[in-house]
């Protein structure tokens, strides 16, 4: 293609980002063209050598948008979990960002979705190849994954065989002899005795050194702990470094856990003692149907038969037949064995040792938050079930979850992580609970259990487009399917166990294992297709809800051998008319027959589109609370202090996020307190500062921003929430005179103003108070000042000590200077500047003429009225001009020869106010009226500017360095 055809090509990415924009208005969109052009630079660069530049590969909008849809879920994703987000290197230098670096994070992603893997896991290999599947007697063509700790399989064809191997069950990686009808063989044998066959790997032998060397790194940090038992059958399925199907004292794994049953191990007090077995098989069960006992065996059998034919650890061959199987209903005797397998869980068990028993310890009889949440809903447990009426199942229940949150404080405890630990206690030993409920929480359900519940939003969002999508009646039925959503929130959050029996919830739970979140989506659509009819003859919301809780309160299982337990967590109807009953067997084929053709790949599509709409609901609401607390403490408008939040939230993201920063900046984090979760710096405060404040003062501007800082800074953290900032400028731009002096005084004296500071040394040393002429006050004026400070002298005197004990601190002659010095700063390029600085000056000698006769009277110890007669005879013997020019001229004599003693000489507020009050051209600055919009709108277009010009506000260690160098210019 031309240049004429990639120029709008990049056209139409603009575009493409300014649609961004409006979706998440903080994202910097500047610097994301900046990375698109990096992006594309980079691309044509390798993918076309020649001269002549080829554009027509990036004529393909589906591309285009899928560039922009990675780069929004990395603007998300940093917003969301920073942690996990750092594991991507490639992804930290914004600018530096390449396409192949977000494929490469894009197939990382999906790599840990489909197989359901640790987030920390980064793919290194992806080839296409083929297995041998000794179950169809044939290599089965696919592609594999090789990661840190992981080598896996899918093939071509969906669902025909999945394979999922732990190096830590690696033994060896052997290559083959290279012949016509195996090509490229390589041989990767296990500990179960199985080995499995790959053929047509291109670049063999580098793919076999580097798997060598990751199972040499992951053999020296996770050695595998041996069976000891002498006599175990070599030939079992069950690998043995990760078997936990034996007994509690031949436990493979050397789980410190199997063995304080016999007080061994146990805590130092013995209070700690961990449940070897499943509760399930401590309850007493009454005696069931045979039908129910024969139908158990039968699927024993079935799964026995399966065992031996594609293996019974977490290798196992995973095809179309074993999902078939797990539809069917898991056996009761089987069922947390394979929970373990699915889930990879049994792969973090034996991989940690002791591990579970130490956090046990570590976390029991300590109080925080999260224990007492646990301890609040421990009763609220499947409340009819034996196991936890008992205090063996609500220790071990508490046991899990306290053990959980001291692991995972980020997370720490979540409402529902109770019902669902409680059914995994059920079926399997309270360790092996414990690390379905890590399986759960980490890398199965992501970003679901925490405060915000944002990846259950996500999948909510995600469950309305499909039934707009499969279920089209109902949805133009129910015009807002925010109701379905709220209603089947509890659906994912508790995979059915909270609105289903427990007999037939588990079956449920057996297909989420096996497939996923999928499962929850096609079983959740299988519902509401159900139900369609009546809910699209539904009146109102309540009744739909009734007709969904009916329905599921009546899917039974009449296979299960469990006797039946009421759920409590339902809602019942009062009607009396009779509800037919659904077999869950039934429900479950249907979702898989009807809405079981999503793909692992498209749910995540889906997720990346909704969690830009679900986040920017979240940010929508903060904004939103953050307001409602502020408008009614200032005078700004609503829309304007709106706009300002913008500004305020844009300024903390840039500098996390694009800029070298302090460490006490902290990121998003979505768990604090709404005014809490966007908090700016020093540095970034005064950028703002500069951006809005109406007191500009030239290189005085960012002084004054310190100073402002420190004052809003009440609570030390070094860090300013909106509040503060909307608070100040509420009285720089709408406050009465008053008010304004009153904070221009409290920015120079302290806090605000410090020692230490490097634009407040000694008024001898520096030229404070200097303008571009000299100011002359002539006998005249003098005479004038006698008679304005006699009488506001009287005055005050009136209102002496008891209201001054109250009010500010006096100011000293140090802290008066640099309040004066600000104030001829703010007039500069004034329309009456001339008047401004004549009558500040006026009030400047005034004042000082207090201040020396207060320091008189003060150290004389004489009372109010020998001091206006002292002030009036030292004003009148004064015949000189008080001049204010490059150099402070002070009124007495000679300042150096007669030194004041720190503090002696002061002024105070309703000294400066009521001088200030004298010169109407004072009052006129003060009180005229200032527009916020103005520089709210030309702050929207310069934060970015500094930096799509190539530039940065300086880090903190600049601006430390410069301080330094000023300080050092200053003193010499």
């Amino acid at each position: 293609m031309s240049r004429t055809e990639g120029s709008k090509f990049f056209t139409f990415l603009k575009v493409c980002f300014q649609q961004v924009k409006l979706i998440i208005p903080w994202v910097d969109v500047q610097k994301l063209e900046r990375t698109s052009n990096v992006i594309m630079t980079d691309i044509i660069r390798i993918t076309t050598p020649s001269k002549e530049r080829d554009f027509s590969m990036f004529l393909n909008i589906d591309e285009a948008f899928r560039i922009m849809e990675q780069l929004a879920d990395v603007t998300l994703r940093r917003l969301l979990d920073n942690e996990i987000f750092e594991l991507d290197p490639g992804l930290q230098d914004p600018t530096q960002i390449t396409k192949r670096d977000l494929e490469a994070r894009a197939q990382n992603e999906f790599f840990r979705a489909f197989f359901r893997l640790p987030r920390k896991e980064m793919v290194h290999e992806v080839l296409d190849c083929s297995l041998w599947t000794p179950f169809s007697r044939c290599h089965t063509a696919g592609r594999m994954c090789a990661s840190d700790s992981y080598i896996c399989f899918t093939s071509k064809e969906s669902g025909c065989c999945d394979v999922l191997i732990p190096l830590r069950e690696v033994v060896s990686i052997e290559k083959m002899e290279d012949t016509s009808l195996l090509p490229n063989p390589v041989i990767i044998s296990i500990r179960s005795k199985m080995a499995f066959q790959f053929i047509e790997l291109k670049d063999r032998d580098s793919l076999v050194e580097n798997l060598l060397q990751r199972l040499k790194q992951v053999n020296a940090s996770n050695p595998v702990y041996y069976n000891s038992l002498k006599n175990k059958d070599t030939t079992s399925p069950t690998f043995h470094s990760t078997s936990v199907f034996g007994n509690c004292e031949s436990d493979s794994t050397g789980i410190v856990a199997s063995k304080n049953m016999d007080g061994n191990d146990a805590g130092k007090d013995g209070s700690h003692l961990l449940n070897s077995e499943e509760l399930r098989s401590n309850v007493p069960q009454p005696g069931t149907e045979e039908f129910r006992k024969f139908k158990e065996r039968v699927k024993e059998s079935l799964w026995n038969d399966h065992f031996a034919e594609y293996g019974r650890t977490v290798c196992m061959f995973r095809t179309e037949k074993i999902r078939k199987l797990v539809a069917m209903g898991i056996p009761e005797s089987l069922r947390g064995e394979l929970w373990l397998l699915f889930s990879d869980a049994v792969t973090d068990l034996a991989s940690h040792p002791g591990y579970y028993e130490n956090l046990v310890e570590a976390s029991m009889g300590k109080c925080c938050i999260a224990t007492e949440e646990i301890e609040r809903d421990l009763h609220r447990s499947l409340p009819e079930h034996p196991t936890f009426q008992s205090e063996t199942g609500i220790a071990a229940l508490r046991r899990v979850l306290t053990a959980y949150a001291h692991r995972n404080p980020k997370i720490g405890y979540c409402q529902s992580m109770n019902i669902l630990t409680s059914v995994l206690l059920l079926y399997a030993k309270e360790e092996e609970a414990f690390w379905l409920l890590v399986a759960v929480c980490e890398r199965m359900l992501p970003d679901y259990f925490n405060h915000r519940v944002i990846g259950a939003q996500v999948d909510q969002s995600a469950f309305e487009e499909l039934i707009k999508e499969r279920l089209p009646e109902l949805a133009e039925h129910m015009k807002d399917l925010t109701t379905l959503s709220s209603i089947s929130l509890s659906w994912f959050l508790t995979l059915f166990l909270s609105i289903m029996p427990l007999e037939s919830a588990v079956n449920a739970v057996d297909c989420f294992f096996f497939d996923g979140i999928k499962a929850i989506f096609q079983l959740g659509l299988a519902v509401l297709e159900a139900n369609a009819v009546e809910l699209c003859n539904s009146k109102d919301d309540g009744q739909a809800l009734m007709i969904l809780s009916r329905f599921l309160d009546h899917v039974k299982n009449e296979e299960s051998p469990l006797s039946p337990f009421k759920n409590h967590h339902t809602f019942f109807s009062d009607d009396q008319e009779p509800c037919a009953v659904t077999e869950v067997a039934d429900l479950i084929r249907d979702s898989y027959e009807k809405f079981g053709d999503y793909s692992v790949d498209l749910i995540e599509q889906m997720r990346y589109r909704h969690r830009i709409r679900v986040l920017q609901s979240h940010e929508d609401t903060t904004k939103q609370n953050v307001l409602r607390v502020v408008i009614p403490d200032v005078s700004i408008v609503p829309e304007h202090l709106e706009e300002l939040y913008d500004l305020f939230k844009r300024e903390h993201l840039i500098s996390c996020y694009w800029d070298l920063t302090s460490p006490v900046i902290e990121r998003h984090d979505p768990s604090r307190a709404y005014a809490e979760q966007y908090r700016l710096d020093h540095q970034q405060f005064t950028n703002l500062y500069k951006l809005v404040s109406p007191w500009t003062c030239g290189e005085h501007t960012e002084v004054l921003a310190e100073r402002m800082f420190r004052l809003l800074d009440e609570n030390m953290d070094h860090l300013i929430e909106f509040k503060g900032l909307a608070c100040c400028l509420d009285v720089m731009y709408n406050g009465e005179m008053n008010e304004k002096i009153k904070l221009l005084y409290r920015l120079h004296i302290p806090p605000a103003l410090t020692e230490d500071e490097r634009d407040s040394q000694s008024p001898l040393k520096n030229p404070l108070l200097s303008t571009s002429r000299p100011l002359v006050i002539g006998k005249a004026n003098g005479t004038c000042c006698q008679k304005q400070l006699k009488q506001m002298l009287k005055d005050l005197a009136k209102e002496k000590d008891a209201k001054m004990e109250k009010g500010l601190p006096k100011m000293s002659q140090r802290e008066f200077i640099q309040f004066c010095k600000t104030l001829y700063s703010m007039f500069h390029e004034d329309p009456e500047e001339n008047d401004l600085y004549q009558a500040i000056a006026t009030v400047t000698t005034l004042l000082l003429q207090i201040g020396e006769v207060g320091q008189r009277s003060s150290s004389s110890g004489s009372g109010s009225g020998e001091f206006t007669d002292d002030l009036q005879g030292e004003a009148a013997a004064s015949d000189q001009d008080a001049v204010f020019s490059d150099t402070v001229k002070t009124p007495w004599k000679d300042s150096q020869s007669s030194p004041v003693a720190k503090g002696d000489w002061t002024v105070s507020l309703e000294h400066i106010l009521a001088s200030l009050l004298t010169e109407q051209s004072l009052v006129n600055f003060f009180e005229k009226p200032l527009e916020l919009k103005p520089k709210l709108e030309n702050a929207k277009l310069s934060q970015y500017s500094l930096k799509t010009n190539g530039m940065s506000y300086p880090s903190r260690g600049e601006q430390v360095k410069v301080n330094s160098q000023q300080q050092t210019s200053l003193s010499s």
